[in-house]
């Protein structure tokens, strides 16, 4: 299947050096290049593309802007491109899949299309199951009432995550870890006596975890209970739990329900 691809870029040289680098991939088709933020709206509301290469820097409507511009709808898979690295913590913030460096490198851009084709992948898969119950729900409701619950499901957790960190692949026993905390496309892992960072989101990291054991506790932090053994309360709604480690992690009042399950 084509990975439909607009690119946005206000320097038309960037755009065509781009388009020369994409054409080793079959499986991409650029099928829209805009000059400037506003058409890219435009063209990503109407086009729905699969993949946009998003300049940063633009006259009038920047990158972040043309993020934040098709918030309503169903939104792409956002790379940005820039000539500027000052940008790229707030490239991760926007939720973009990657952040290439300007003139972009071949390596890179494979790697980030690798990237791009497994979300696509996780994505279509997760429709497809949604049509499937939708149909069931319809046509036979009885074989929805037997489908496996999610305790039947739980073999289909990680025990161990492989993390590729400072060059090295490390073999992270799931138990070990404490909390994990999201910067953009990075995970950071805590163990009790390391950490580590991972590339990915914290929605796909959310799904290879069971969620009996790891519970969000903020919009950016993972907590293994296991590993829970104080709560302290705090102003506001909120509280910290203290780990086995000593760390304290704040829960937020939006998720005041994670630590009813301490209090008996």
């Amino acid at each position: 299947m084509k990975i439909r691809t607009i690119i946005v870029d206000d320097e038309k040289l960037a755009i065509q050096g781009l388009q020369l680098r994409l054409d080793k991939f079959p499986d991409v088709e650029v099928i829209e290049t805009c000059a400037n933020g506003r058409e890219a709206i435009r063209k990503i509301k109407t086009e729905k593309p699969d993949l946009v290469f998003l300049d940063v820097q633009m006259p009038g409507f920047d990158g972040f802007s043309v993020v934040k511009g098709v918030m309503e709808i169903d939104p792409p898979l956002f790379v940005f491109v820039t000539a500027y690295e000052e940008h790229a913590i707030r490239a991760f913030e926007a939720n973009a899949i990657n952040y290439l460096m300007k003139p972009v490198d071949e390596d890179k851009l494979a790697d980030t299309l690798d990237r791009v084709r497994t979300r696509l992948a996780e994505k279509r898969s997760a429709e497809e199951a949604e049509k499937l119950k939708d149909v069931l729900a319809e046509v036979a409701p009885d074989a929805m009432e037997n489908m496996p619950g999610e305790e039947e499901s739980t073999g289909r957790y990680e025990k161990l995550i492989n993390v590729k960190d400072r060059g090295q692949i490390f073999r992270v026993d799931v138990d070990t870890i404490e909390h994990i905390e999201a910067a953009g496309d990075y995970m950071c892992i805590y163990t009790g006596d390391n950490s580590l960072i991972l590339r990915e989101t914290m929605k796909d990291l959310e799904r290879r975890l069971d969620p009996r054991v790891f519970q969000r506790v903020h919009r950016s932090t993972i907590v293994n209970l296991d590993q829970v053994r104080q709560v302290k309360p705090h102003t506001n709604g909120e509280c910290f739990l203290v780990l086995d480690s000593g760390a304290e992690v704040k829960v937020s009042r939006s998720y005041r329900d994670v630590v009813a399950r301490f209090v008996h």
